[in-house]
């Protein structure tokens, strides 16, 4: 399959960040910089690099949370759903912060993104500036809104926290597994790629499998379990469900992938230091053991992405 990546060199390295994934890959030969189309098998095969390690002086990537507002209720969320929302004109000022900067993608995510009315111009201005897009979001209002999604997203990440409607729905809400399907699955007949987010913890290891089965089953690209961060409501949760990143790596191995579905593990320790932007307009990051966040100050030109430390992994 071929899709759009971001390529770009830094520290002397020529580096493919793909949307889908949240991974950033050493290219072993010049590509077109910017937003280029490559097949995705070859892009996978390349050895991966850690954003930290990418001598980077500002993000290889950022999550852009730019609204709290969300129809669900998820005990483990990481959002903090206290931050004061900022205007359109507000979001589309960050929106040109980032197309300025040398941050090569932007995962969209919230709150539920697909709540914004001004999301395909924020997309669009990021895209046009040579980014890639990726959108993070709950499934509910996917399938009404994929076709608008088409040629504005280059990736879309799906809460998936089960594979029947039982499980899902116990973390998600009533109805919620059935919304995620209709819009994988819109997704899946768009041509947009599709990638899974599974956050492993305690309650959700023995369904793994059955997680990465249904994610052939949907046509979807590819499940990311994500080691839970002891972040926002998730905090409460993190005693009884929060897994060690050894015990997380032995769940994740133990896997039989199905063909076409890519499966990678978020651990913990790569997400130290992983850079956020929230509701409020403020920049914060992961602590280095990204079981905390912190804000750093309000985003108002690029020299403020500046890198402290190290960079982290989505």
């Amino acid at each position: 399959m071929r899709r759009v990546f971001a390529a770009a060199y830094r520290g002397g390295r020529c580096l493919v960040h793909d949307p889908a994934t949240g991974l950033t890959h050493t290219s072993p030969s010049p590509v077109s910089l910017g937003r280029v189309e490559l097949d995705e098998g070859t892009v996978s095969s390349w050895p991966i690099v850690h954003p930290g390690e990418a001598g980077a002086r500002v993000p290889i990537s950022v999550c852009w949370s730019p609204l709290v507002r969300c129809n669900l209720s998820c005990p483990h969320c990481l959002d903090d759903k206290t931050l004061a929302e900022q205007s359109s004109a507000d979001r589309l000022r960050i929106a040109r912060v980032l197309a300025g900067s040398q941050v090569m993608g932007v995962d969209i995510s919230g709150g539920e993104p697909l709540l914004l009315r001004d999301l395909s111009s924020l997309c669009e201005v990021l895209t046009g500036a040579g980014l890639v897009v990726s959108l993070t979001t709950n499934g509910w209002h996917l399938e009404r809104r994929a076709p608008e999604l088409r040629g504005r997203v280059d990736a879309v990440a799906v809460s998936l926290d089960g594979p029947t409607a039982d499980v899902h729905d116990s973390w998600r809400g009533k109805g919620s597994f059935d919304r995620v399907l209709a819009g994988v699955r819109a997704c899946a007949r768009l041509g947009l790629r599709v990638q899974l987010q599974t956050v492993l913890m305690a309650d959700t290891t023995s369904h793994a499998q059955q997680v990465v089965d249904l994610a052939g089953e949907l046509e979807a690209g590819g499940v990311t379990f994500l080691q839970m961060l002891p972040i926002g409501d998730g905090a409460a949760l993190a005693p009884s469900q929060m897994l060690s990143d050894t015990d997380a790596r032995k769940v994740v191995d133990g896997l039989t992938t199905p063909q076409g579905v890519r499966v990678r593990l978020r651990r913990r320790d790569a997400a130290g230091g992983f850079s956020v932007i929230r509701a409020d307009g403020r920049l914060w990051r992961n602590a280095p053991s990204a079981e905390g966040i912190g804000a750093l100050r309000v985003l108002r030109e690029v020299e403020d992405l500046a890198l402290d430390g190290r960079d982290g992994s989505a």
